[in-house]
């Protein structure tokens, strides 16, 4: 909103400084600072309100130090993370973009689902929350939703140069007759040349139709994966918004280069046309990431519930998607794959042992993996710290694919 302010003060009343909302850099590091400001500042009265209402965890004791003594501790602390997100890239972002559209409706879409299950958990007195099912449901309605309009609408583009920009041309003044934005549903491939992949040869020999069916699946699969991923990942303070935290500011590296017409040829990444307002929506990310992560370093104030975790992972699923990276998330969200396959694997050689020899085997002493180590007598800020550097060490791995192929 205030985009379109100054952009009008500064077309109609040539007003000295508001031309400097032109610059996506200024814009993203304005949304950081309101982000910061929103979740440092807001959160306190949130935590004192969440107290008054008694909205707080219900913990079963699985023997793990400490974990007895978080029991009250105000949860839902999720709704500063998105009021965080959503009230800077309002202000900061052209809200007539439709990857900023789409990134404020998956907040609030998952927001509002990982709302639901904890206000059952909390209100309703309901230790299992929203039916499972019903989680299921929501993130293949996002997924839907996602997928649907990155394959039809008109905006949704990748733009070919049919000669070279120069720096001296500047990316706005470069002639139109030099490129041509192309419906294309190409994605990149990491660590190849020439990795540009287009789910239409998936299945080739399928009807043309059929690619939105193959891409809209892939797509539902990764947000709902990723969400989950994030869920599983919130089991020890700061340790999903730390790791989110780390996995947006390398999308937003992404989100820049991939926007910036100059920095896509020299780099030889695909162009995609209005991209760069994505950094202003990961700046105000990883800025209420990094905010909450006040109240919620150990030991917490607030947990941020499935409210915070579902939406979160829903973000970085949408935003990987948007600038064409999903296939990068194997590695950039690493250590949400991993919690994920920790859960998948113990429970799945739990019952193969049961069925085969009368008596359920664990590989690891507690799943997610975070709790086995909890297990063995690490004290939770060390493995929070560990984690954090190995995500660091992904997004370092993921951002270097940009030249290493």
């Amino acid at each position: 909103m205030l985009y379109y302010l100054f952009d009008f003060l500064n077309k109609k009343m040539d007003l000295l400084g508001a031309g400097v909302f032109q610059y996506i850099s200024f814009r993203a590091g304005m949304a950081t600072l309101f982000s910061l400001l929103i979740t440092i500042t807001f959160g306190k009265t949130l935590i004192n309100k969440l107290r008054k209402k008694q909205v707080g965890e219900s913990v079963r004791d699985l023997g793990l130090d400490g974990q007895i003594e978080k029991a009250g501790t105000p949860t839902m602390g999720g709704i500063m993370i998105i009021l965080a997100i959503v009230i800077p890239v309002l202000l900061f972002s052209k809200i007539d973009n439709i990857y900023i559209i789409l990134l404020l409706v998956s907040t609030v879409w998952m927001g509002l689902i990982g709302f639901l299950d904890d206000y059952i958990k909390v209100f309703k007195k309901n230790k299992e929350g929203l039916k499972g099912k019903f989680k299921v449901f929501g993130q293949i309605g996002l997924g839907l939703i996602v997928g649907l309009t990155l394959f039809y609408h008109p905006d949704v583009t990748v733009r070919e140069f049919i000669s070279p920009v120069s720096v001296s041309e500047g990316v706005e003044m470069v002639s139109e007759s030099s490129f041509e934005d192309v419906k294309s549903m190409v994605t990149t491939i990491p660590f190849f040349k020439n990795n540009e992949f287009d789910y239409s040869s998936i299945l080739p020999f399928l009807p043309d139709g059929s690619t939105v069916v193959i891409y809209v699946l892939i797509v539902i699969f990764i947000v709902t994966a990723v969400s989950n991923g994030a869920n599983i990942t919130d089991g020890i303070d700061g340790l999903a918004a730390g790791t989110s935290a780390i996995i947006g500011l390398a999308l937003a590296i992404f989100a820049y280069v991939s926007g910036n017409a100059i920095f896509s040829q020299y780099l030889n990444i695909m162009f995609i046309p209005n991209s760069g307002e994505i950094v202003i929506f990961c700046a105000a990310f990883v800025g209420a990431c990094v905010g909450f992560l006040w109240y919620n370093t150990h030991p917490a104030q607030v947990f941020m519930g499935d409210t915070g975790s579902l939406s979160i992972g829903g973000i970085i699923a949408v935003l990987a998607l948007v600038i064409r990276k999903e296939l990068l998330i194997p590695v950039l969200c690493g250590i949400f794959l991993i919690e994920n396959l920790s859960v998948i694997i113990q429970v799945s050689y739990f019952k193969y042992t049961k069925k085969k020899y009368g008596e359920g085997k664990r590989i690891f002493l507690m799943s997610p993996l975070h709790h086995h180590y909890q297990k063995k007598g690490i004290h939770e800020s060390k493995i929070v710290n560990r984690f954090w550097i190995v995500g660091i060490l992904l997004a370092i791995i993921s951002v270097a694919t940009l030249k290493l192929r």
